[in-house]
């Protein structure tokens, strides 16, 4: 009888390791990819990338993704070789990734898109609102007025100078937006663009006399934060935290990102500039492996949706990212209403403006 029961056991176990098996291979869909590509990315990609589900999406077309991050404009200066793609944050540093890597002929596609916000804490967003440099739409939520604020930064105007803050001790010091460095990074070189845009008598920076006209307030924008960082991500993190200055220029991906996956976004005002530029994610083929991947990001319904889970707009989006984030309208500004989105300058200007306001 125990002789039975052992063979008994070992078939059913034999069997319910075959079943496992068969398990795995239906429920884990990277089994079926059959390319692996590599690609550099801007850090505020990365959770997506890293989303289970975004990763199973990508193995059911066949991709396993490997990533790493850079500062959209420190990609070109990469060993480009090395990489199938290339995944910077607009499609300014894009073109020099195109030039760089002897790309010939538009192949690049924009697969989604997000506007630059500042987060801030309460205390300051209130402070502002009533000093005239923003306005407060909800609890989480208002429209920073670029043209007050950039009179203030100019006047080197500090928090102990706006009433109201007396109450605030956290609300000290120079009064500025804690951006990345803008000769690496994305964000950082946008806020110029716009910032810019806005003291150019809200007009493109088109020449060296518009250079010269906006250099002096770029520089107090940029030199009153000290050390720069090369990605949005950290100071994001330090912000949710409770660290970090009460002020900080991110992407609107990383707050509605954290709003959809039902993370406590903690004491945080978003302030959409009223001026602005949309950032669209530009992606960039370095290799015949890679170029299906692209349309794919843009065309197929579960990566799209899974796009506007980790925050961003897909492009003819609007519905889509409406609907989505519905429950957090406190937060944010679906519509982008009563915003006013610009152009860029060229990428030689803007890196002009990035070197004279770096000093």
């Amino acid at each position: 009888m125990r002789r039975i029961l052992g063979i008994v056991l070992g078939l059913l176990l034999i069997g319910g390791v075959l079943y496992v098996v068969a398990l795995q291979g239906q429920g884990h869909p990277e089994t079926t990819a059959t390319k692996t590509v590599r690609g550099v990315i801007g850090s505020e990609k990365s959770e997506f990338f890293r989303d289970p589900d975004v990763v199973k999406a990508l193995a059911a077309k066949g991709y396993i993704v490997k990533t790493e991050t850079s500062g959209s404009w420190a990609m070109d200066q990469l060993a480009l070789d090395e990489f199938d793609f290339a995944f910077p944050g607009s499609s300014e540093p894009a073109k020099e990734v195109a030039a760089a890597a002897g790309l010939k002929g538009a192949q690049e596609t924009k697969p989604f898109y997000s506007p630059l916000v500042v987060v801030a804490r309460p205390n300051a967003a209130r402070v502002l609102a009533a000093n005239g440099l923003a306005t407060m739409t909800g609890k989480n939520s208002g429209t920073l007025l670029m043209g007050p604020f950039l009179k203030a930064a100019a006047e080197d105007r500090t928090w102990q100078q706006l009433p109201g803050s007396s109450a605030h001790a956290e609300l000290t010091g120079t009064v500025f937006v804690k951006t990345t460095d803008p000769a690496s990074s994305n964000s950082g070189a946008l806020f110029l663009a716009a910032t810019s845009n806005v003291a150019n008598g809200n007009s493109v920076v088109a020449d060296d006399a518009g250079i010269e006209r906006t250099a002096p307030l770029m520089r107090k924008l940029i030199s009153v934060q000290g050390a720069l960082e090369t990605s949005t991500d950290d100071p994001f993190r330090a912000f949710i935290s409770g660290s970090g200055e009460p002020l900080i220029l991110v992407y609107e991906s990383q707050v509605a990102s954290l709003l959809l996956q039902k993370q406590d976004p903690g004491e945080m005002v978003v302030l959409y500039p009223d001026t602005t530029v949309n950032t669209a994610h530009t992606f960039v083929p370095l290799s015949d492996d890679a170029k299906e991947l692209g349309r794919l990001l843009t065309t197929d319904p579960k990566l799209r949706e899974l796009a506007v889970l980790r925050g961003f707009r897909p492009q003819d989006g609007v519905a889509e990212f409406t609907a989505a984030t519905a429950p957090h309208a406190d937060h944010l500004n679906p519509g982008l209403s009563g915003i006013r989105q610009v152009g860029t300058p060229t990428v030689k200007i803007l890196m002009a403006l990035a070197q004279r306001a770096k000093g």
